[in-house]
């Protein structure tokens, strides 16, 4: 079966779920007809010219890179710009174009677990970790004979997920016993005396958001002329996702020792990689953002960690940051912090498609750090 644009877009975008994107971010299809068949792919940093030409000259159909194209304001593609260039010849060359990237930063795994990984830093957890989506428990009191109505009215009203299971629930039977007023109108049992029936108390999980639909599904399902239900508020926990990484190494080494291991991990640049910091300190407990990371040296400072692995710090933020006690800091080249994801994202479409005949991918050689000298 062939496999489309839009089905390895599925695969991405499920990955890293474009909710995740920072709001100043652009990410997902650049161009590119979402029915077209795609059987070579080509993953990258970032989309240069020398990318586009190498994808091309391959006959790639897809290019997934992590930094956007047009991320700023664009009010013209034409031919005789820079990125309006690059646009044409990807749609002359029938080559669709996809991004993914503040996504896929806080995407778990995303770009720091990539690193992580490259660095063999294990048992991580994000570093500014994104709270779980709101969600509240509903517990519902229902006669025995209608508890599967009202329980599948509450699944139809978006209760039930958890994870990748649907119509998740839990049920157990009592007995309830109500009274009912002058004014009543009550289903079962008689105006002024006690009644008990037989009821299953059927509890399930639903977004805060989704409060007045499952109300709605709960007073139109349910027999009673007042339904007897409790809604409970969860707490917001911190999730797996979120940006950056915070973990350990599997056996303690000197800062000396742990740069030598990012240098050898990391391709080769003029940049070079780079530390602050007592070169014999012990080193057990690393945090990591790859990309630009002085954003978080605050953050970092307030955790265990023995040394930071980010990229594009400066000497202010830095001497600051060591000044006020903060953990040694290893500085490396934006693009090659970033460089492993492009495996990653590779694995991840090639394990839904790589069995598809015809189907190649590949990580481009062309190296895309700006610095030459």
């Amino acid at each position: 079966m062939a496999v489309t644009l839009a089905d390895v877009i599925e695969v991405l975008d499920d990955a890293y779920p474009p909710h995740l994107a920072e709001s100043w971010d652009s990410v997902g299809l650049v161009c590119g007809d979402p029915t077209s068949v795609v059987q070579q792919v080509v993953y990258t940093v970032d989309v240069t010219d020398a990318v586009v030409d190498d994808a091309i000259a391959s006959g790639a159909d897809l290019i997934v890179a992590h930094h956007p194209l047009l991320l700023k304001g664009v009010d013209t593609v034409a031919a005789d710009t820079a990125k309006g260039s690059v646009i044409h010849r990807l749609i002359k060359a029938d080559c669709a174009l996809f991004t993914a990237h503040t996504n896929a930063d806080s995407a778990d795994p995303g770009v720091s677990d990539a690193l992580a990984e490259a660095l063999g830093v294990i048992d991580t957890r994000p570093l500014d970790p994104i709270p779980s989506p709101a969600h509240d428990k509903w517990v519902v009191f229902v006669p025995t004979a209608d508890s599967a109505a009202v329980r599948q009215a509450l699944f139809d009203a978006g209760a039930g997920q958890i994870g990748d299971y649907t119509e998740a629930s839990w049920q157990s039977a009592g007995l309830g016993q109500f009274r009912p007023g002058p004014d009543a109108h009550p289903t079962l049992g008689v105006l002024g005396e006690v009644h008990t029936e037989a009821e299953d108390r059927i509890e399930v999980v639903a977004p805060k958001v989704a409060r007045a639909q499952l109300l709605s599904a709960l007073r139109h399902a349910h027999p009673y002329e007042e339904p007897a239900f409790d809604v409970f508020e969860s707490a917001a926990l911190p999730s797996c996702t979120g940006l950056g990484r915070i973990g350990k190494l599997p056996k303690p080494m000197t800062l000396a020792e742990f740069t030598d291991v990012v240098r050898d991990a990391l391709p080769d640049t003029t940049w070079g990689v780079r530390a602050a910091g007592n070169p014999e300190a012990t080193v057990s407990v690393v945090a990591m953002c790859g990309g630009a990371g002085d954003s978080f040296l605050a953050t970092v400072a307030r955790t265990d960690a023995d040394v930071y692995v980010t990229s594009d710090l400066r000497h202010h933020p830095v001497d600051e940051h060591l000044r006020a006690g903060g953990p040694a800091v290893i500085d490396t080249a934006h693009w090659a912090s970033e460089f492993p994801w492009c495996e990653q994202a590779r694995r991840v479409v090639d394990a839904a498609f790589g069995d598809t005949d015809g189907w190649s991918s590949r990580v481009t050689e062309v190296r895309t750090d700006p610095w030459t000298l």
